[in-house]
């Protein structure tokens, strides 16, 4: 089916400002033409926008679908059946909020990625990591101290979403094995974090040589690495064994920073993760010993992203949030807004989101042969970051390559 958009506002996220008289065909699921002409079409259905602003589908690159409790302990007895349908859950109401696509840096395999593809269960485009790999005593480890032994995943989703590897033959294997199974880039622990239980927040996490072997494997099939990390040291060492992606990354510093510029690596700061598991994590039974640590990294986490900022760091956007804090998403917007434009959150979302996923010109944007991904929205978010909260009740029509998945012009 094809669709014409006329009558709106378009937003192009390489640029600072709203464009009128833009028309916008659709066809065979991709944007088929872009035009401040009138676009002829005798077969496509026709959409009146009414001054509201079409643009991309907005891109989550840091998300969990299958974490959905905030205290991980509570997933020890859930079924994998049970945390496949709380997924389906969580990723419909990203979808709603605008999300056409996200990446999974942990947790959700090839399955639930080509599930969705498929058309069996509605949800974001997915790009996923597998299980993300930790050393023993990790960030990814999440044995009780009085357990020697791992559960296997049928018969603990907690097992799902994450695996223990240590030295440089496991790491490899690791590795390996997480690629054989469809993972589109790898993830592994270089710090200590906040909701694990057992290892410090200022832990460094694997030695160089198992880094350099993690991200050799990944790029020999053509994928690339990211990894949890929030000292200056961890980020340091990790870019410096070629990881493409940092995750959170809060507690950085200038140097650490000049070095991911000159490397090419990419931030992805999660800020409302902290901020919601400040306001809301005690009531979903996060521990205590969590959010002390949680204390401690969310009052870096602007002071890092203005670092990587001015650095010339390619910040894209993410959000890992955990279970039920998870209709927080769009907060992420606001925070960064203390020390961002809304045109640069905004292209954080859609542009350079799709350069992490090497998705160029398919994703991100609204220009001929990419994916047919876009959103509507009831005002100007260049001007209006709020546009994007409240569950996607500004954003009336949202469509996911070609198929419109709701619709409430």
């Amino acid at each position: 089916m094809s669709f014409l958009f006329k009558g709106g506002r378009f937003l192009n996220p390489r640029l600072d400002t709203l464009q009128d008289g833009i028309e916008i065909l659709v066809e065979g699921g991709k944007i088929r033409e872009v035009s401040d002409h009138p676009i002829k079409s005798s077969s496509a259905q026709v959409i009146d926008l009414g001054g509201k602003v079409i643009m991309p589908g907005l891109i989550d690159c840091h998300i969990h679908v299958f974490l959905t409790e905030v205290n991980f302990a509570y997933l020890e007895d859930v079924p994998l059946t049970m945390l496949t349908a709380q997924a389906g859950m969580l990723m419909r109401n990203m979808l709603m909020r605008g999300y056409t696509t996200v990446r999974d840096t942990g947790g959700a395999d090839a399955g639930i990625r080509d599930a969705v593809a498929h058309g069996l269960m509605l949800g974001p485009r997915l790009f996923v990591a597998g299980a993300p790999v930790s050393q023993t005593g990790g960030h990814g480890d999440f044995r009780k101290r009085t357990q020697s032994r791992f559960e296997c995943k049928c018969c603990s989703a907690l097992a799902f979403n994450a695996r223990v590897a240590d030295g440089v033959s496991d790491v490899i294997k690791a590795v390996r094995d997480e690629l054989r199974k469809g993972a589109d880039h790898i993830k592994i622990m270089c710090s200590g974090g906040v909701a694990s239980q057992s290892d410090p927040l200022e832990s460094v996490q694997y030695r160089l040589d198992e880094i350099e072997a993690a991200c050799e494997e990944a790029d020999r099939w053509g994928k690339y690495v990211s990894a949890h990390a929030y000292s200056a040291e961890a980020v340091r060492r990790a870019v410096s064994c070629g990881v493409r992606t940092i995750e959170h990354g809060n507690l950085m510093d200038e140097d650490t920073a000049a070095l991911m510029a000159e490397k090419g690596a990419f931030l992805v700061p999660t800020l409302v993760a902290y901020d919601s598991m400040k306001r809301r994590g005690k009531d979903f039974g996060m521990t205590e010993y969590s959010l002390r640590k949680n204390k401690t990294v969310i009052e870096g986490g602007l002071r890092s992203l203005e670092m990587c900022r001015k650095a010339g760091v390619e910040i894209g956007f993410g959000t890992d949030l955990l279970g039920q804090l998870q209709n927080d998403q769009s907060r992420e917007f606001l925070i960064r807004s203390e020390v961002l434009s809304p045109a640069e959150v905004i292209r954080s979302a859609t542009i350079t989101n799709a350069r992490i996923v090497r998705q160029e010109g398919l994703l991100g944007e609204l220009v001929p042969d990419a994916y047919a991904d876009l959103i509507v929205v009831e005002g100007n978010p260049l001007q209006d970051l709020n546009l994007f909260q409240d569950e996607g009740a500004h954003i009336p029509f949202i469509m996911k390559e070609g198929v419109p998945v709701k619709n409430t012009l």
